[in-house]
């Protein structure tokens, strides 16, 4: 690690049972791990509403994101994982409610399983300082 390298923390963390840091700060750019529909004492939101995950979402993107110093209008990459390529016309209207033009870089793919069961959508995100 550099001086410029720092992890980013949270508290509560509810990836820390997964040993996984919410996200780094490398230099001007915050590299956030996939976040999904888990609220901070780590239970699943929304386990059968798509919409109601993508709300929480947001909300632990945002959480990391201020505390790396940043905010959701600097984010310049998204990676968004699906366990259903059908919500992907929610994913558009998602992609118009929570950014703004200049929309970020954007890469979706449809998995298999997230990491635990009942999760539909996890977003890992790029974004600058």
């Amino acid at each position: 690690m550099t001086k410029e390298s720092k992890v980013i923390t949270i508290d509560p963390d509810p990836l820390a049972p997964y040993a996984i840091a919410p996200g780094w700060r490398v230099g001007d750019l915050l590299f956030l791990s996939g976040q999904a529909a888990i609220d901070k004492a780590g239970n699943i939101i929304g386990a059968d509403d798509f919409d109601q995950q993508m709300e929480q979402v947001f909300v632990n993107i945002d959480r990391v994101l201020a505390a790396g110093g940043s905010s959701r209008d600097k984010i310049v990459k998204v990676t968004i994982y699906l366990t259903d390529m059908g919500y992907f016309p929610q994913i558009v209207e998602a992609r118009k409610r929570y950014f703004s033009a200049p929309y970020p870089a954007d890469t979706i793919v449809e998995v298999k399983a997230l990491a635990i069961p009942g999760l539909k959508v996890e977003i890992d995100v790029i974004a600058t300082v």
